[in-house]
């Protein structure tokens, strides 16, 4: 065992959570970066993220093979491997005559570094600079050379924040096959950037449709798919509400349908049984102009509070709704509050079992709210009231 590998172990056994290797030795490495990350949800596992300049590939090592599989990706093609654990930084350098050095440092009052770009004050998107993403550089976030363009860059957040909520659930499953909609798809953008990234990032076999009510943008969605070379996406003019999916639905996405046309996404969502749902309302109307407390009447009081508290409420009772019909339901924040007020997104995911007890609790607060402030949900109405 010679240096570079015997440090990659010392690292492993140190209990690093996550390992960057870099500053590749040659420009014409097909790998240009390599992160090691210890997964959460499954024990003494962990999954090699490989970056090409365009694409990301993946791959899943046990406790007895990981560092020898560093070694193998390193050796003569890397000079750098950063191990970070909860205190300490991990640092090896190999010279340009192949020598290997390890030091370790303490972090500044146990902060915790999860990644080069955060030392600097940067934080590692999913979608890179660098990476060559077409519909990115079509909506003037990237240039041609894949740089985030400095007046796009809170878009570039947003985008990437959306990514990573998608990540966090199809990382937690081996997925190798999606069959997506997309309602209310608008030009469009996202949903060619979500395909990207489902495909050329996690290497799922996907089958998307965006749906819209306009021609226009479904003429021009379908051109551009057919530009960027995305066998799988394409577009089709109709409502979600009644529409005849050609496959069994595994996600549906709908961004900024507005106020009741987001409970008839959800609805469809839950009928066609789709095992994950990303959903960020919009014009949540319809409550406020129903809401009459019985006994809070200060949340009716003042127009602003009114309004927001209206669009809280309302989203509070659609992920209920959801929970009742067998999700596990979060409401996530989806982009800062300086960037848009439609801020939120709830995401639901399928469970095998929901326990009654849950069902019967989350129904009951639905109730007490509806009774309370005088309110008719149209999800409600939809699923839970019928007779």
């Amino acid at each position: 065992m010679n240096e570079l590998e015997q440090y990659l172990k010392m690292m492993i056994e140190a209990d690093v959570k996550k390992i960057i290797i870099s500053n590749p030795t040659h420009s014409a490495n097909e790998n240009k970066k390599l992160v090691i990350e210890k997964l959460n949800n499954k024990k003494d596992t962990y999954q090699i993220s490989k970056y090409t300049k365009t694409q990301v590939f993946h791959e899943n090592l046990g406790l007895d093979a990981i560092a020898k599989r560093c070694y193998e990706l390193t050796e003569g093609l890397f000079k750098q491997v950063n191990g970070m654990s909860n205190s300490e930084e991990h640092i090896i350098l190999v010279s340009k005559k192949g020598k290997a050095s390890y030091k370790v440092k303490k972090k500044a009052n146990d902060q915790v570094v999860l990644n080069q770009k955060a030392s600097s004050g940067k934080k590692n998107y999913i979608l890179e600079e660098g990476m060559r993403i077409p519909p990115l550089v079509d909506m003037g976030v990237f240039t041609s050379d894949g740089s985030v363009v400095k007046s796009k860059y809170d878009k570039y957040k947003q985008i990437n924040r959306f990514i990573e909520i998608l990540d966090d659930e199809i990382s937690n499953g081996n997925i190798t096959k999606l069959n997506v909609i997309d309602f209310g798809c608008g030009k469009s953008y996202l949903t060619f950037v979500v395909y990207y990234y489902l495909t050329k990032i996690k290497n799922i076999e996907v089958n998307m449709i965006g749906l819209d009510l306009k021609e226009s943008v479904i003429k021009n969605c379908n051109e551009a798919a057919k530009k960027y070379g995305y066998d799988k996406l394409h577009f089709e003019l109709g409502d979600i509400n009644g529409y005849k999916t050609p496959f069994d639905v595994d996600m549906v996405i709908t961004l900024h349908a507005c106020d009741t046309a987001t409970d008839y996404a959800l609805y469809n969502a839950v009928m066609w049984n789709a095992k994950m749902i990303f959903s960020v309302p919009c014009c949540q109307h319809e409550l406020n102009k129903q809401i009459k407390p019985k006994d809070l009447a200060i949340l009716s009081r003042y127009g602003i509070i009114k309004e927001r508290f209206s669009a809280l409420a309302t989203d509070a009772i659609r992920a209920n709704i959801l929970e009742c019909q067998g999700y596990k339901t979060q409401i996530l924040e989806f982009v800062d509050l300086d960037h848009t007020p439609k801020n939120l997104l709830i995401r639901a995911i399928k469970r095998p079992v929901t326990p009654r007890a849950k069902v019967v609790s989350a129904m009951k607060e639905i109730e007490s709210m509806i009774e309370e402030f005088g309110f008719k949900p149209t999800l409600y109405d939809l699923l839970c009231n019928q007779k």
